[in-house]
């Protein structure tokens, strides 16, 4: 028997960037936490594509920047190109994404948790949890071994509380809480054709035995899939029959810590190509062998990142579709086949892929395949991403269903903070949805039903003109620093940034300009319409060929202001961005703001949590079936749930009394 027995505050399971963003969230709140991976190599790996954001993911990145997450400094230092999506479009779906040296990522990523206090990696399989069922009064309601508040609906009841882990070698670390953070690695299998490896991504080991711990312990699993593409090596490749992706000149950092100067560097480039109707044929000849059409797979794969094989038999119509040819980093030659993922056999991969512009004599490094895994519907959770029926017990990234990095990491974060607090004693911390594309993240996964794994898309979030990723900062670095994520230092330099937006944009609505002869030469010059009457530089500025920048010689308050030190020191290109995006989109802005006020008015109608559901005679069946399986905490969720109408919210508003 192992008579190892140690005791930490907190216990993380996994190491990916959901894991990651919470053993380092705790931590740095003063929590003692160890983090469990099963493989060093593991530590914050990239196993499929090789970057970091892109469309609505950059904003997720720079919001755990802001909160005072690592994943945004962490790219800064290790992208090899970096580039804005949708710069042709407005503000609100501008997004950055930056190629990663996926080798630099890791090792730097494990690098800052192995120097950060409190924190300590160790590598193990956990192999189940330990739950104590306890009997609550709610008039002393304290956990006696841990001191820590437990929530109690009822005067009296029993409670699952977490108590710690144990792994495969019989090891036992108790703690106050746990993070589940198990990755893809859960009973994972990888496939392609009839080849199937009972391992987590890259070869590493897969986790056995915590799943059976989980359903014993009343949480139900489910299955789901991902994939990802073949790797290349570089040498077989032509890549004068593709078309050269460059990254921007001018690089945005994804951390507000870190300036354009602070990271810039030579880039390396991606490539584009196509595929064919000799590629389309080859799969359709073949598609009796892929393990996703003869039902060998059996998980529920993402509907936004299909395989190859999926988009030739669904999109029939298409007679091409995108490749693109990205490295994995500065130091190797294996190259990343974006768009053609893929569980066909490998002697099919080997004809398709050689089939594309380019990759005529590819030869392949790492075969594309499926990977199937355990994780649990989301619905399990509270919003603050605890279990509902294990106090203490926490989940976060894609053993919640979700897909991607970038979600991942946002979920740790929000799961490290959350757990940090209530052993801390603290109010737990619950972005809504017109705070933070996080917000919309987590509201989506533990509200609505999600039957494939969740991705993140601008398209989900109702107030995305204010959840810019321009902006993250402004919204959420308050709130890093009460939770002493953000140091003062940092937090000093936030606030002269805003103050400075704030004086600019109020003295620039109160500077008036007359329809004198200089402004209406500057108008015309600049291709404007000149004035008929008296107007202030805001209006100006919100015209679209005009800028801040561009009416500094109608602004003769400018040159004395640029005198003053707080201006020298903190007019930067970003707060005269945010006085552009402020001032040029004030109209829309505003309009969604409006709609944020009623948005929040929901959101306050709090819904007391030991309500009896199927009291209320008026609701319909099916309303009152997803209300106590959900069990939403405000009237605002309620309202998002699948199944519950706005005749159904009434209903529920009138009982209530609200």
């Amino acid at each position: 028997m192992n008579t190892i027995q140690e005791t930490y505050d907190a216990v993380v399971v996994g190491a990916g960037h959901a894991g990651c963003e919470a053993a380092l969230a705790l931590a740095r709140m003063g929590m003692e936490t160890i983090i469990f991976t099963v493989s060093m190599d593991s530590v914050a790996m990239m196993p499929c594509n090789p970057n970091i954001g892109g469309s609505s993911k950059g904003h997720l990145v720079r919001e755990i920047d802001a909160l005072g997450g690592e994943m945004g400094k962490n790219i800064d230092k290790t992208y090899i190109q970096s580039k804005m999506l949708n710069r042709s479009k407005g503000p609100a779906v501008h997004s950055l994404r930056a190629q990663a040296d996926k080798t630099e990522y890791t090792r730097n990523m494990r690098m800052v948790m192995e120097n950060t206090e409190h924190l300590t990696l160790r590598q193990a399989e956990v192999a189940e949890i330990i739950v104590e069922n306890i009997e609550i009064n709610s008039n002393d309601n304290k956990d006696k071994l841990t001191g820590v508040n437990i929530e109690c609906n009822n005067s009296n009841s029993v409670k699952k509380i977490i108590r710690g882990i144990r792994t495969k070698s019989g090891a036992t670390y108790y703690a106050k809480t746990v993070i589940l953070c198990n990755g893809v690695y859960l009973n994972a299998r990888c496939i392609y054709g009839d080849v199937v490896n009972h391992t987590g991504p890259n070869g590493l080991s897969a986790a056995t035995y915590l799943t059976d711990s989980l359903v014993a312990n009343g949480i139900p699993v489910r299955r789901f899939k991902t994939g990802t593409p073949a790797r290349i090596d570089k040498r077989s490749i032509d890549f004068s029959k593709m078309e050269e992706q460059k990254g921007d000149e001018s690089i945005v950092p994804f951390s507000f810590t870190n300036t354009e100067e602070d990271i810039k560097r030579e880039q390396i480039s991606c490539w584009l190509t196509y595929t064919n109707e000799e590629t389309h044929d080859i799969i359709r000849k073949n598609i009796d062998r892929s393990p996703l059409f003869s039902g060998a797979i059996e998980g529920t794969g993402p509907r936004y990142c299909p395989s190859i094989e999926d988009k030739v038999m669904k999109f029939a119509d298409k007679n091409r579709h995108q490749v693109f040819v990205e490295p994995e980093g500065e130091y190797t030659n294996e190259m990343y086949i974006g768009g053609m993922s893929s569980s066909l056999p490998e002697d099919v991969q080997y004809a398709m892929y050689r089939s594309v512009p380019g990759l005529e004599n590819a030869r392949i490094v790492r075969n594309a395949y499926a990977i199937e895994y355990d994780c649990i519907n989301a619905l399990l959770l509270k919003p603050t991403l605890e279990f509902k029926e294990v106090e203490g017990l926490y989940s976060a990234g894609q053993m919640n269903g979700s897909s991607g990095y970038e979600e991942a990491a946002a979920q740790g974060l929000m799961a490290g903070i959350n757990a940090a607090l209530k052993m801390q004693g603290k109010e737990s911390i619950v972005l809504d949805r017109s705070q933070a594309y996080i917000g919309v993240l987590i509201d989506d996964l533990v509200t609505k039903e999600t039957r494939e794994p969740y991705r993140m898309m601008t398209s989900r979030a109702e107030y995305r003109l204010l959840l810019r990723q321009d902006n993250a900062d402004l919204r959420l670095t308050d709130i890093g620093h009460e939770v002493g994520l953000i140091d003062d230092e940092r937090y000093d330099k936030f606030c002269k940034k805003r103050e400075l937006i704030n004086k600019e944009v109020i003295r620039l609505s109160e500077t008036m300009v007359g329809a004198n002869k200089k402004v209406q030469a500057f108008l015309e010059e600049n291709e404007s319409t000149t004035l008929k009457t008296a107007a202030s530089l805001a209006d100006l500025i919100k015209r679209p060929e005009l800028s801040y920048e561009m009416i500094a010689p109608l602004d003769g308050e400018r040159v004395t202001l640029m005198e003053d030190t707080f201006y020298q020191e903190n007019l930067s290109k970003e707060v005269i961005e945010q006085i552009d995006i402020e001032l040029k989109y004030d109209g829309y802005i505003k309009r969604q703001r409006s709609q944020v006020e009623h948005f929040k008015k929901l959101e306050k109608k709090r819904i007391p949590a030991d309500i009896k559901y199927e009291d209320i005679h008026n609701l319909r069946k099916e309303a009152r079936q997803k209300l106590s399986e959900i069990r939403p905490e405000n009237i605002g969720q309620a309202s998002r749930i699948s199944g519950v109408s706005p005749a159904d919210i009434s209903v529920l508003m009138i009982y209530l009394n609200m």
